[in-house]
This record gives structure tokens, sequence and C-alpha cells, in this order.
């Protein structure tokens, strides 16, 4: 035969450390704020058990609604709880209208007719079922939970509706005798040691959701984690390749500074020749002195007219293509050498001289004087250079050939880079920038530049630029 008193302290006992219990989750995971309801529901329903084994044995009638009534708060407050934790519909106001109803009832009942417990049983039962219904409601909407964990959790409350509507059946079919009511006794001690079994279950449930919304979220901000290393890590490459365009603007800034002046070497060099003539004619030779001043003028000239262009920072005005007579081109690049004392060298033989080519003219007379220098400086005194201009197949070709030192076969492929100089160059002056700025120049032009072995010895340098019908009208950097 099971005891009352002993059911009750047990009840009792495993509510209030239920309720410490999950005072401590709570404690621990501050952000699942839903878990002081339960807390708070298990420390209620505790409450109530303790009111219940210290009233007296013919109790009051507010101690007998007050006792009740703060264990059904205790279960308002888990239905509360629950539906807050799995994020639905609170249901509050539904509780508190309930419970509202659940104290008036009995209060009624115990003024009216204090000998019947039925109607209290009854109330109870129905209070019961209504606040576990709400409860299974929530748990069928929910997506969140595992569907075995619902599951599970929905035959608890099956379990414990049951043996609330089975409580009030006995009550129904075999009432209580009229000494059986004024205190409770050991016929209702199975009902609460259902009670006892239902607490221990619901809370072993509780605590898996718990466990399961606690992995969910950790995944959740292991995923967003994982996003973010992603993003940093594309914002970092990103960084990365802003920072190398930076670092090659940089590089092509001064890289473009170095070949403009290597390019003002050549129209200075003029100029200081100019001037040593000059000071060695004196008054002896008017004309001589003009000749060498308008040498000085046109060297002046294009100095002025390299910075204009390659200095300026408007850069797409620097490629500035116009339609001439090849004639100009092989003009303008004698007269450089002969103002340079350094013509009687070169031998020039042109085909079509009439023939339009399209071309910048700063930049192509740039491009074939570099090819010229190189090939005066690397051959030995009183070797010729051949400069040939002629057309064919809607190109103007130019070829600049020599008996000089040559380059190695290994290294022609090396050779236009920037610094780079041939192994047998060592003993001549030079930084590695003439090829290397022809060839950047000769892009605007959509043109070629290929460097051949010339036969026995030296060097062939042949240029090719489309005529104007295929020329590109613009800027090809």
């Amino acid at each position: 035969m099971l005891d009352l008193k002993t059911v009750l302290i047990v009840s009792l006992a495993t509510a209030s450390l239920q309720a410490v219990a999950w005072l401590f989750v709570w404690l621990a995971w501050r952000h699942l704020y839903e878990l002081k309801f339960l807390a708070v529901g298990f420390k209620a329903i505790a409450i109530g058990l303790l009111l219940l084994l210290l009233r007296e044995e013919q109790p009051a009638v507010w101690s007998i609604v007050l006792s009740n009534a703060v264990i059904k708060l205790g279960l308002v407050l888990l239905a509360v709880g629950l539906a807050r934790f799995l994020g639905q519909s609170r249901y509050t106001w539904v509780g508190i209208c309930l419970l509202i109803c659940y104290v008036v009832i009995w209060s009624i009942a115990m003024v009216v007719d204090p000998s019947s417990i039925a109607i209290r049983i009854h109330t109870s039962t129905l209070f019961t079922v209504i606040a576990m219904s709400a409860m299974s409601l929530v748990l069928l909407r929910d997506r969140t939970q595992p569907w075995l964990l619902r599951w599970m959790t929905l035959g608890v409350l099956a379990y414990y509706m049951a043996a609330s509507i089975i409580h009030s059946a006995i009550e129904f079919w075999f009432p209580a005798t009229s000494q059986d009511v004024t205190v409770m006794n050991d016929r209702n001690t199975w009902y609460l040691l259902q009670g006892i079994l239902f607490q221990i279950a619901l809370f072993a449930c509780l605590l898996f959701m718990v466990s399961s919304r606690l992995s969910a979220d950790l995944r959740e901000k292991n995923d967003a984690l994982s996003r973010e290393v992603l993003e940093r890590r594309k914002l970092q490459d990103q960084l990365n390749t802003s920072l190398e365009s930076e670092r090659a603007l940089r590089e092509e800034q001064a890289d473009f500074m170095r070949v403009v002046s290597h390019e003002f070497r050549t129209p200075l060099a003029i100029i200081r020749n100019a001037v040593d003539m000059i000071g060695l004619v004196g008054d002896r030779s008017h004309e001589a002195t003009k000749e060498r001043l308008s040498g000085i003028g046109e060297a002046l000239d294009r100095l002025f007219s390299l910075i204009d262009r390659f200095m300026s920072n408007d850069r797409e005005n620097g490629f500035q293509p116009e339609s001439m007579p090849m004639a100009s081109l092989i003009a303008d690049v004698q007269l450089h050498f002969e103002m340079g004392g350094r013509s009687e060298r070169l031998y020039f033989q042109t085909e079509h001289e009439a023939a339009s080519i399209f071309v910048d003219p700063g930049m192509m007379a740039t491009i074939v004087i570099n090819l010229i220098d190189n090939a005066l400086k690397y051959s030995p005194e009183g070797q010729p250079v051949y400069i040939d201009f002629w057309v064919e197949v809607g190109f103007f070709n130019i070829r600049v050939r020599d008996h000089g030192i040559g380059i190695p076969k290994n290294e022609l492929p090396k050779i236009g880079r920037r610094f780079y100089r041939a192994s047998n160059t060592k003993a001549a002056t030079g930084t590695g920038l003439g090829l290397y700025a022809s060839r950047k120049l000769l892009a605007y032009h959509g043109g070629t530049l290929e460097l051949l072995a010339n036969e026995g010895r030296g060097t062939v340098a042949v240029l090719r630029v489309p005529l104007p019908n295929e020329a590109t009208q613009s800027a090809k950097p």
C-alpha cells in the first residue's frame, strides 16, 4: 500500500531538484531566457506540493484552493516556457484565463458543497487536459526539434492526460465517502505517483530539447564563422589584388620614368655635341655656327615634345598618330644622326618613299633611332649599318642590319626585357632600356619587332607596322 505523505515528499523533492537544475541551466546559457519559465514552473509545483504537506487535517478553504492553484500555475508556466522555447504563440493569456477559471470554480465548489470533491477533481482534469493539449499543439507545429524527440514528448503528455482522465473517471464511478473528503487520502496516492513519473519524463524530454537547440546553435555559429572566414579570405584576396594593382601601377610609373629618362639622353647628347662644335669653330664659320644652333633648336624641340608627351598626367594624349609620308620619317631619322655627327656610317635604302604611314611621328622616330643607336654602339668603328624601308602586304617595314658583336642565340628571347643586357655587351655602356622602350612605344602602333642573327656576324632588327587602311586609330598600350 502506497503512503500518501511519502509520495508527496518524493514528488516535492523531484520538483525542487528539477527547479534547481533548470535554474543552473539558465544561468549557464543566459541567451535561452525561456528556461526561466521552466525553472519557475517546476518551482511553483514544488511550492504547491509543500503547501499540501504542511496543511492541517481540517484545512481552511483558502489553503486548499491556494495549494492546488499554485500547482496549476506551475503547469501553466511550463506550457508558456515550452511555447516560448520553440518560438511559437506564447498562449500566456490562455493560461491566465484558464487559471482564473480554475480558482473561481474551486472556490465556489468549496463554499457551496465542501463535502463533494468530484467537481474539484473534474475541474482539475479539464484544466490539465486543456493545458497539455496546448503543449501538444505547440509540439505538432514545431519543426526545429528532431521528430522522434517531439513524438516522445507528445507521448509523455498523452500519458499524463490519460492518467488525469482515469482519475476523474474513478471519482465519477466510485465517488469518495463522506469520511474521505476532509483530507487527501491514499486512494489519490497512485495519481500523485503518476505525477512524479510525468515530471521525470518531461524533465528528460525538455533537457534533450535544450541540448538539441544548443547543438543547432553551435552548428549555425560554426556555419556563420565559416562564412565569415570565407568572406574574410575573399576580402583578403581582393585586398591583395588591389595591392598588386597598386604595386604594378607604381612599377609602371617608375618604369615609365626610366624610359623617358633614357630617351632624354639622345637629344641632350646632340645639344652637347653642337655646343662643343660651336666652341671649336668659334667665329671662323658663321654657317657652321648657324647649322649647329639649328641642331640645338631641333634637339630642344624634340626634348620638349618628349616632356609634353611622356611627363604629362594626361596619358591618353601621349599617343597622337597622324598620316605622314614615309619619306618624312626617314628625313627626321637622318637629321638626328647628322646633328650628332654619326651619319657617315649609316646607309639608307628606301622603296615607296611617298607611301603614307599612320604613326605618331615622335614615337616612331624614337623607335627607329633606338634601333640604329644600338647598331652603332655594338658595331666596331668603321663598320656600316644598313637601314631599309619598304612596303608590302599592308605593312611598312624597317630593317636595321649591323656587323657588330651580335646576340647569343640562347639569349635572343630575353633581349628587350627591362634592364636586360646580353652577356657579350658588358664592355659597352648602356642601361638595357633602349629595346624595352622601343617595344613599349611600338605597342601603341600595333606593330612588332623581331631580332634575328645577321648572316655571318651582327644583328638584324625587323620592325613591322600596319599601313593606314589597317592601322589602329586609337592607342593600344
